[in-house]
């Protein structure tokens, strides 16, 4: 939505019908057929997908302003992951007939969106050289500062109350290992974990770690 000027992001809204989803509801899954595109207007969910031993990757998270479900409608394929409401996630739904139309009639709004999936195609590129190059502790370090992470006056809040599990999924390491990690953290009063998920204390200490690789 930030991308768009203020008449094609009207014409987005208008082209819309409201659709809200509770915490942990599916807003989309993976391998159904692409019928529809959300925008979400407020709250946070996941985007995942299940490996056949059952490992569930978190490939991103999306917030307010964006897109999801667009590459499997455009391209005509089942969809390639699911997305999951983290808290309540209000939305807007465009069926394929209405998103077609509204990118055939507003061609700024089709040169955006490719420029949307350029970019998120560039983000997980890098995300695979830096995982390849990285150990857990260090590719959690970036996920919490980087990627999942809002400033608070505690410090910084990962982002829609992630589990260990989610956290994990979102490095490519195990549960275990993700737990150990904290638990050291936890000690070095690096982090603090409680209900409100996991807040970065001293992320200046976890910067210089992702530098230097030590723990």
């Amino acid at each position: 939505m930030a991308r768009l000027d203020a008449e094609d992001r009207q014409a987005l809204l208008r082209s819309g019908s409201p659709l809200a989803f509770p915490a942990r509801q599916v807003l989309l899954r993976e391998h159904e057929p692409s019928t529809h595109v959300l925008i979400i207007l407020s709250g946070w969910a996941k985007v995942t997908s299940a490996a056949p031993n059952g490992y569930e990757a978190l490939l991103a998270l999306r917030g307010p302003g964006d897109i999801v479900g667009e590459q499997a409608l455009l391209s005509g394929r089942p969809r390639g992951a699911t997305v999951t409401a983290l808290e309540r996630v209000e939305t807007l739904a465009l069926d394929a007939e209405r998103f077609g139309a509204l990118l055939d009639e507003r061609p700024t709004v089709a040169r955006r969106l490719l420029a949307l999936t350029a970019d998120r195609t560039r983000d997980s590129d890098r995300r695979r050289v830096q995982f390849a190059s990285l150990g857990v502790q260090e590719r959690l370090v970036l996920e919490l500062i980087r990627t999942h992470g809002e400033e608070s006056q505690d410090g910084v809040l990962v982002t829609a109350g992630l589990t260990q599990s989610e956290l994990a999924g979102s490095v490519g390491a195990s549960r275990e290992a993700v737990a150990r990690l904290l638990k050291q953290l936890r000690e070095r009063g690096v982090v603090r974990t409680g209900r409100r998920g996991i807040v970065v204390v001293r992320p200046d200490v976890l910067r210089q770690m992702a530098r230097s690789g030590n723990g």
